[in-house]
């Protein structure tokens, strides 16, 4: 091969990243149907994408919707001292009169001396009690209701608090003390998480939903305890797909917190309750798997590498395989650069398509967790984020369906109907040049 072909090659191979296919791209002779019968320029668009920053979700949710800051001492001052509606509202003109008796007088020295106020103030307290409860259970309600709609962080800090409820019910049968227990303790306590670990609380380890899902499925599916992080060898990994893939727990984290970034979860009171980090989506990874498809690619087009199984091996994917005859075929093609570029975008977007579906059961197999399947808010947090995959990887089907059918739809049939203009001014007219020779012969002889 010529050196101005390979520098050609090395220079398109160097501006693959911006323009993947342009409608200038040529071979030696470009036929004008070829980019419209492969379905256009590039199989799907493609771009680079930059690194998404953590948002964090303020201070949160208080896993007991400060329900548990609620004084009952201080509810029954205001109930007598007519800070807030209740017994003072109804008993006002009495209570004003009794201001300095009562605070003056011992309970049972007040008793002795009038039992009609002491039996007032009895009932006063006793309203005040009612009232603390049923505003106490109000806001109880109140903080189940944020469960649906504060969606999942409310529901991780309900969790911690239902966790702690029944570790303090079974260390104490006294049913108060559980309870102002729970409530002093709130969410710091965390939630139990993969592998049976406390995560989330005051000390702990915060909850990387997709990540932590992510690792437990990938260790479930190679036969390996939930929280393992060391790497699996090519010898003890053979044929094995998800091993062949990512050959450590964390390649696999590392490349489902790039698509679909994370969701980070903690419940203890001075924690940021929801940090989250948004992915790049498949787009990006895409253009980084053509990049380096097209460059292998082009190496065995320029002869600078052999087409050696290695080789081709960095030119293919695992569903769409780049064979010998295929660069070998290439390389006689006048519309190399065309052909060479859909190649590579093709089997790029095999590539990462193969490893999103693969993702996609990764995470599935996580949530049957035992710890991760019993936690229903878990559950939806995974279901939505598989939704979203699913999404972009339809999207992607649709592009490619759609570009085929355009490209070959109206500047297909112009072309079409360009060749047959031309193929029809191609033919040669055999009729003879003189009209009506022979009458005009016949009229001739008549007429000697």
């Amino acid at each position: 091969m010529s050196a101005a072909l390979i520098c050609i090659l090395a220079a398109s191979t160097a501006s693959a990243a911006a323009n993947p296919i342009n409608a200038s791209s040529s071979g030696s002779v470009i036929g004008d149907d070829l980019l419209y019968s492969v379905g256009g320029g590039s199989a799907v668009s493609m771009g680079s994408a930059g690194n998404m920053d953590h948002i964090e979700v303020g201070g949160g949710w208080n896993s007991n919707l400060i329900c548990g800051n609620m004084s009952l001492t201080n509810t029954l001052q205001n109930q007598l001292n007519g800070a807030s509606q209740g017994f003072q509202t109804i008993m006002g003109s009495i209570l004003t009169n009794a201001t300095q008796a009562v605070s003056s007088l011992p309970g049972l020295i007040l008793q002795r001396a009038n039992p009609a106020l002491y039996n007032l103030l009895t009932n006063g307290i006793l309203q005040g009690r009612l009232d603390f409860d049923r505003s106490k259970g109000t806001c109880r309600a109140i903080a189940d209701k944020m469960v649906d709609v504060a969606g999942n962080q409310m529901g991780w800090n309900k969790l911690a608090e239902g966790q702690a409820m029944t570790q303090a019910v079974a260390s104490n049968t006294d049913a108060v003390t559980a309870v102002s227990d729970v409530e002093r303790k709130s969410g710091n306590d965390g939630v139990t998480w993969v592998g049976g670990k406390k995560a989330g609380g005051s000390g702990q380890q915060p909850i990387k939903v997709v990540g932590d899902v992510t690792r437990a499925g990938y260790n479930l599916m190679t036969g390996r305890s939930p929280t393992e992080t060391s790497s699996i060898s090519s010898s003890s990994c053979g044929t094995g797909l998800l091993c062949n893939t990512w050959s450590s727990p964390q390649q696999a984290t590392d490349f489902a917190n790039r698509v679909l970034g994370e969701q980070q979860q903690q419940t203890c009171d001075s924690c940021s309750k929801t940090v989250t980090t948004a992915g790049v989506g498949l787009t990006p990874l895409i253009q980084e798997s053509y990049d380096s498809k097209l460059k292998a690619l082009n190496d065995m087009l320029s002869g600078s590498k052999p087409a050696t199984a290695e080789n081709l091996a960095l030119a293919s994917s695992d569903s769409l395989p780049v064979t010998r005859g295929v660069v070998e075929a290439l390389r006689t093609e006048r519309d190399q650069d065309v052909l060479a570029k859909r190649l590579a975008s093709e089997v790029a977007l095999s590539d990462v398509l193969g490893k999103a579906l693969l993702l996609q059961r990764t995470m599935l197999t996580g949530t049957k967790e035992p710890n991760v399947a019993a936690n229903d808010v878990a559950i939806k947090a995974i279901g939505q984020q598989n939704s979203g995959l699913q999404q972009e990887i339809d999207n992607l089907k649709t592009e490619l369906d759609l570009r085929r059918s355009l490209a070959s739809n109206s500047p297909a049939t112009i072309l079409e109907r360009a060749h047959n203009r031309s193929d029809g001014s191609k033919g040669i007219f055999q009729g003879d040049p003189v009209p009506n020779r022979l009458d005009r012969l016949q009229s001739t002889g008549q007429g000697k």
